[in-house]
């Protein structure tokens, strides 16, 4: 069973490290662990997030479904900070934020951004926080 000492680990795809590692580290305020000619590890809010050198990824329209990541935040201060710093950092936006399911037990308030590679990123904190799982 995993821990608070365990990290989830994820990889992306990722067209330019030093543009992956402007937006991860100087916008999101995510610490670089390591970083390789082929790839950077990150502390993504706790976890593990590593991004490959992939230059030949397409380039388009990204879309939310099927694939993104992120934090469910368990208090909302904290998703509230993230929306200051999108703010003061100007980071793009791919989906303002929003309420989603309002007046059921799945509210929930969502953001989607947009990395330069066109992953998405969702941060979101559910009002009854039961529904975070």
């Amino acid at each position: 069973m995993r821990t608070r000492e365990d990290a989830f680990h994820l990889a992306i795809p990722a067209r330019d490290l030093d543009e992956a590692a402007h937006f991860y580290w100087k916008q999101l305020g995510c610490p670089i662990a390591r970083r390789y000619d082929d790839r950077i590890t990150l502390n993504f809010f706790g976890d593990q997030v590593v991004c490959h050198l992939s230059p030949d990824t397409p380039r388009g329209e990204p879309r939310l479904y099927p694939r993104h990541f992120g934090i469910t935040f368990r208090e909302r201060s904290d998703l509230d900070n993230l929306l200051r710093l999108v703010e003061v950092r100007e980071i793009p936006v791919f989906l303002e934020a929003q309420l989603r399911f309002e007046g059921t037990v799945e509210e929930h308030t969502t953001v989607v951004l947009r990395d330069p590679t066109d992953n998405l990123l969702e941060f979101k904190h559910y009002r009854d926080p039961r529904m975070m799982f």
